[in-house]
């Protein structure tokens, strides 16, 4: 898990050879401008998801992991977004069993921690990062950069 400045990206270029790219489109474009939804940014190798939402109490927020895909979430509006997150291999109450279509597992596992996202920063999360996102109050309007490993 990073947290960081979206001034400071640049810093992460090495993490994946995607990354740079992601950064720049991050960037690059007006995202209280895009309908909320699931866009291509670089076919399948880079796509966004586009939220609205109402946060939710901790106790709602499941944690998740993913195979295939790295996670950077940026706060587009709002006060702020919590995460709760845990390293994955703690994890040991699966709700399911991963679904590989979904690039997603589910967990009841309470998290090891909770941070907190403002706009103008971001996280990373990797395969290994269990993280329980969208927890807090009030609506907020933010992106998920799925980034291909």
């Amino acid at each position: 898990m990073i947290l960081d400045s979206l001034k400071n990206g640049a810093l992460y270029y090495g993490v994946n050879p995607r990354m740079k790219r992601a950064f720049e489109l991050i960037a690059s474009t007006d995202w209280m401008k895009m309908e909320p939804g699931i866009h291509e940014l670089d076919g399948k190798d880079i796509y966004v998801n586009v939220m609205e939402r109402e946060l939710k109490l901790k106790k709602d927020a499941k944690l998740e992991v993913h195979n295939e895909y790295i996670d950077i979430q940026v706060l587009i509006s709002g006060k702020e977004e919590s995460f709760g997150w845990s390293e994955r291999k703690n994890l040991c109450k699966p709700q399911s069993e991963f679904d590989k279509e979904k690039d997603i597992q589910l967990f009841d596992d309470e998290p090891q921690t909770y941070y907190t996202l403002r706009p103008g920063q971001f996280t990373i999360l990797l395969p290994e990062d269990g993280h329980a996102p969208m927890v807090g109050e009030g609506t907020v309007r933010k992106i998920i950069v799925k980034v291909r490993l």
